[in-house]
């Protein structure tokens, strides 16, 4: 029972490691991630790069655990 929480954890952290890799590296700004440049002011929602690792992790974990 106690394995679960842990496990959904790092995925989430996993998740949002390879978003954050991702931007950096040149992937994010993407159609559908969001970005509002206001005076010193920055927000970045990368909503279709975190779909995209998502969907690559859970193929990778559904692929690992056959």
């Amino acid at each position: 029972m106690t394995r679960y929480p842990l496990v959904v954890v790092a995925f989430i952290a996993v998740v949002g490691l390879l978003t954050f890799a991702s931007v950096r590296f040149g992937l994010g700004r993407l159609p559908g991630d969001i970005i509002v440049d206001r005076d010193g002011f920055v927000l970045y929602l990368p909503i279709t790069t975190s779909i995209l690792v998502s969907l690559l992790l859970s193929l990778i974990l559904w692929l690992v655990s056959r």
